[in-house]
């Protein structure tokens, strides 16, 4: 644990030039758990380049409950044209650290090269990387009928700001699931192609 709390001054370094909405730090919700599932869909675009030949990607995932707990953690190894796709209820919120199940959830991920592996414990001491394109579809109420209905939308993810906090508190907490946890609050990350959403009758 002491030896995690040192190597985190260095994350200051890694971060300063990032701290600004793009798309190495990207958000969304899925809202509506209780009636269907809600998908979340990746591609490499290919920007992140070395030595004239596209990087392979890793998007690290972390999932909130609407009390603010990070409930789960995981990372998918993106290369570059590929597509990967996670579902929220079998994935995300299908093993998480506490016992109640949301029936919405935030959903964020921090983009880090391929290095040597993936590991969204890791974060804040690796080096952000551009080029991750993240979809994410949800149920939305339609309230003007009397027997309630839903429909189904898919916008990408929106850009946010990364600060060296949020990227410490992250990791760390991973970090603390992933050894701690017993097991639970790991994610099962994702599926090649890509997951369109359907509603639970």
């Amino acid at each position: 644990m002491n030896q995690r709390l040192l190597i985190f001054p260095a994350a200051v370094l890694l971060f300063s030039a990032a701290a600004r909405a793009d798309d190495t730090y990207q958000v969304r919700y899925a809202a509506n758990l209780n009636i269907g599932d809600s998908f979340v869909d990746f591609t490499n675009s290919g920007a992140t380049v070395t030595a004239g030949v596209a990087q392979n990607l890793c998007a690290n995932v972390y999932t909130f409950d609407p009390g603010e707990e990070l409930i789960s953690c995981c990372t998918c190894a993106v290369t570059p044209n590929a597509l990967q796709s996670l579902s929220v209820l079998h994935s995300l919120i299908s093993n998480p650290l506490t016992p109640s199940i949301p029936t919405s959830v935030v959903i964020k991920v921090v983009v880090t090269p391929e290095l040597s592996g993936c590991n969204a414990s890791g974060t804040a001491i690796t080096p952000v990387a551009h080029g991750m394109l993240v979809w994410g579809t949800t149920l939305h109420q339609n309230t003007s009928v009397t027997t309630p209905t839903y429909q189904v939308t898919e916008v990408a993810f929106s850009f946010a700001d990364l600060s060296t906090a949020e990227v410490t508190h992250l990791a760390t907490t991973c970090g603390f699931i992933q050894s701690d946890g017993s097991g639970f609050g790991i994610c099962s990350g994702c599926a090649a192609g890509g997951l369109g959403a359907a509603i639970a009758q």
